[in-house]
């Protein structure tokens, strides 16, 4: 038996309250769409893909309802058991989401927040 068939994979979380990813993918091509299950009738010359994910996992549902009400910004997908956020819309309006996310998760929550990142 080689040792790549002995390997065990371990991952952990350590308890706390943070954002761990906030990215936006600004005109991402039509194959990401489509492979994510999102709205295949997108703009995608103008349009713009959040990722977030957060812990504890709840808040997604929380960052999901935040992003609904700050902007134009549409839910792709919400996870309560992953932590996971997408959402879509143009730049602007996933930028102007995720900026009210972190002040709210930060200022009234507590949350470390990592860095709003943009490609």
């Amino acid at each position: 038996m080689e040792l790549k068939d002995k390997m065990t994979i371990v991952q952990e979380f350590v308890p706390g309250k943070q954002i761990t990813l906030c990215h936006i993918i600004a005109n991402p091509g039509e194959t990401l769409y489509t492979k994510l299950g999102l709205d295949p009738q997108a703009d995608y010359t103008r349009s713009a893909i959040g990722v977030l994910t957060i812990i504890p996992y709840e808040g997604a549902v929380i960052a999901a309802d935040i992003a609904m009400k700050a902007s134009g910004a549409e839910i792709g997908f919400v996870d309560r058991f992953t932590g996971t956020l997408i959402i879509t819309g143009s730049v602007s309006s996933v930028e102007a989401a995720f900026v009210a996310i972190r002040e709210y998760f930060i200022n009234k929550l507590g949350y470390t927040c990592c860095e709003l990142t943009k490609t």
